[in-house]
């Protein structure tokens, strides 16, 4: 991956018991973006997102939107330095 790029996103609001996580296991299949979601103690979801810069910038955009049932308030997000590359994207 030539063209690799890694954030860390924490995604606030009305975010877990709506399919969060399972929804976007599925978008990061459609945009091709690697990595993992899994929801966090204080109620917020998690995600480590990596691939192109194109991938991770549509995945980041649905994030601000989520499932139908979310209500997203916040989308936070922070470039991450790892030389640690993903095969997949998955649910912790």
């Amino acid at each position: 991956m030539a063209d690799c790029e890694t954030v860390e996103v924490c995604v606030k609001g009305r975010v877990q018991g709506v399919g969060f996580r399972a929804s976007a296991l599925r978008h990061a299949h459609l945009y091709g973006v690697k990595g993992w979601v899994s929801n966090a103690a204080n109620g917020s979801v998690e995600l480590v997102l990596q691939g192109s810069t194109d991938a991770i910038d549509q995945m980041v955009s649905w994030l601000h939107i989520g499932p139908e049932q979310a209500q997203v308030e916040q989308v936070d997000i922070q470039r991450s330095y790892t030389d640690k590359r993903y095969d997949f994207f998955d649910i912790r």
